[in-house]
This record gives structure tokens, sequence and C-alpha cells, in this order.
């Protein structure tokens, strides 16, 4: 039992972490649910639950390696007291809003290993090896994987149904069968269980690790119920993200998806959440899923209007340069962040 001067304390982390949460669920809302919602296959009223549902789901289901990752493998765990977990989460946070200021979707995953990473380099307490040989290239590979894969149906899908007639425009009869509302519907709520996979360990998995330490929990299945019941408390924040923020970004993304057909949407849907879904079961590697998303809509963009239509335009290169700039905020704030506070010996 936390005595109380220390569970005044404990609801820091946990305040901050649900903050992210919320921010969390209302940028993902806009990759699961734009397409359902552009094309006007969902109403805005039933997006927010169905998407806090899965994305719950998706924690709790497989979600386990990543929150893992984020919380015992960069880092000794010992480490993870109230105070780090604090100044960790608030520097994902501040990356966050300074991205969200731009009008740029970032990579709530990728500020997050860089800030967990901060504090390892500067107790000198991490773990180079996953970093450098599993996440770091995932990030770089998967995005190729998913432009190439959507370029490649784009190219042998997309444009032979073009040249036989089934044009995949918003007003094309092949949008209009019913079969295809059903499918984006199913699209959208995968898209969300993979969020939900990888997402929620960003504040979770520090959470339950911060909470094992100051609860002296040692063995791997009391952590494991420690992150459950992470996962219990963060996960439901999505959802309320989505209903407070997603209505906005539902508009903007909807109206942008409809330069898609629903065909294309469900490509890009499939392709990025499935690459997402791969890398939180197999390795637990915290990814962008908003990458992966950009990374699809690119190579179908390049499969219907060529390379050079595609990467010249400024908001492309926008979007590179802020997913450099976001991570690296976060870790030179956490860092800067733990030298102030160890230098009056707070942590």
């Amino acid at each position: 039992m936390l005595p109380p001067s220390l569970l005044g304390y404990f609801v820091i982390p946990f305040i901050i972490g649900l903050f992210l949460a919320i921010t969390m669920g209302g940028s993902g809302t806009g990759p699961a649910f734009s397409a359902a919602y552009g094309s006007g296959v969902l109403k805005k009223s039933a997006i927010a639950g169905l998407f806090g549902i899965m994305v719950f789901l998706g924690a709790i289901i497989a979600g386990k390696h990543t929150a893992t990752t984020i919380g015992k493998d960069l880092i000794d765990p010992g480490l993870m007291n109230l105070q780090l977990v604090s100044i960790i989460l608030f520097s994902v946070a501040i990356s966050l809003l300074i991205a969200n200021i731009s009008g740029i979707p970032q990579s709530t995953s990728q500020s997050t290993v860089l800030a967990v990473m901060a504090a390892a380099t500067y107790f000198n307490q991490g773990n180079p090896q996953k970093l450098f040989a599993e996440i770091i290239p995932a990030w770089f590979i998967l995005p190729v994987v998913s432009f190439f894969i959507s370029y490649l149906m784009g190219k042998y899908i997309y444009r032979p149904m073009r040249r036989r007639g089934l044009t995949i425009s918003r007003s094309s009869n092949v949008n209009r069968k019913p079969v295809l509302n059903t499918i984006i519907i199913i699209m959208s709520l995968y898209v969300a269980f993979s969020i939900g996979s990888n997402n929620v360990a960003n504040a979770a998995g520090p959470i339950a690790s911060m909470t094992a330490n100051e609860l002296g929990v040692t063995d791997e299945k009391g952590f494991n119920l420690l992150l459950t019941f992470a996962v219990f408390m963060i996960a439901p924040a999505f959802g309320i993200g989505s209903s407070v923020f997603g209505n906005k970004i539902l508009e903007n993304t909807g109206k942008e998806i409809v330069l898609f057909g629903k065909f294309e949407a469900i490509i890009i849907s499939f392709v990025s959440a499935s690459l997402l879904l791969l890398a939180s079961l197999t390795k637990g590697i915290p990814t962008s899923l908003v990458q992966l998303n950009v990374a699809a809509i690119l190579g179908i963009g390049v499969a219907k209007l060529g390379p050079e239509n595609i990467f010249k335009k400024t908001e492309v290169r926008k979007f590179f340069l802020m997913w450099l700039i976001a991570p690296a905020i976060a870790f030179v704030l956490c860092y800067t962040l733990i030298v102030i506070v160890h230098r009056y010996q707070l942590i």
C-alpha cells in the first residue's frame, strides 16, 4: 500500500499518461475512420465509441509485447520511478503538442522511444541492441514496405479496374456496392485494433514499470498484472480523445480522403494496419501508424499520378522534416529535465 505522501505524487504520471492517451485518441481517429466517415458509411456519432472499444481490445489482446518494450526492454526498469516516468511522458506530450500546432500528425511511439532512450543515455542503463538492431531499422523498413505494397496493389489492381471502366471514384458504381461499405467498416475497426496493440503502450508501459518499482513487484506475473491494470486505465482515454478531438480531425481527413475511392481506402487501411499489428505481435516494436499510413497513401498516389506529382509536394517534405524534429525534441527535452532534476537530487 502506498503511503499518502507518495500517493499524491503517484497521481501525476497517471494524469500525464491519460492526457497523452486522450491526445493519441484524437489523432488516431483520422487514420482509423476518415475513410468510413468521408464516404458516408458511418455517422460521426458512432465513431468515438467504436474506436474506443477496438483500441481497448487491441491493447488487451495484442499490446503486451510493445508495452514491455517501452517499459522494460529499452532501459533498466529499476530506474522507472515516479519522477522519471513523469519527465518521460511530459517530454513526449510537449513534442506531440509542437507537432499538432504545426498541423502535422506525428508518431507518439517514436517520441516515446527517444524520451526513454534519453533517460537510458543519462544513466547509462539502456539497451542499444534493442534500439539499433530492431526498433530503428523497423522505423525505416516498414514505411518502405508499406509504400511498395500499396504501389503494387494500386498498379496491378487499381489500374486494371480503371482500364475496364471500373473507375474507383467516389461516384462510381463500384463504390456504391454495399459489400465495399461493409469491408471499409471492418477495415476501420481493424486499424483501431492495431492502434490499440501499439500506441497504448506509450503510456501503459512506463506506468506499469513505475508501479512495479514503487510497490516492490519484481516477478513477471506481477508485472503483467500491473501492465493489464495500466492498460485498463489508459486505453479508455483513447475513446475520450476521439470524442473530444476526433470530430475536427474527421472533418479534415474525411474531406481529403474523398480524393481516394473506397477501394483505395481499403488498401491503405489494410496495408498500414497489418504492418503495425505485425510489428506489435512479433517483436513488440513501437512504430508509427501515421508514417505507415502516409507511405501507403503515397504508394497509391504514385501508382495513379506518378512520382513527380507526389514527392515534389511541399506538404510531403514538411511531414518528413517534422518526423525528424519531434522525436529529437522529446529526447533533448527529456535529457535536459533529467539533468536539472538530478542536479537537485530529486531522482
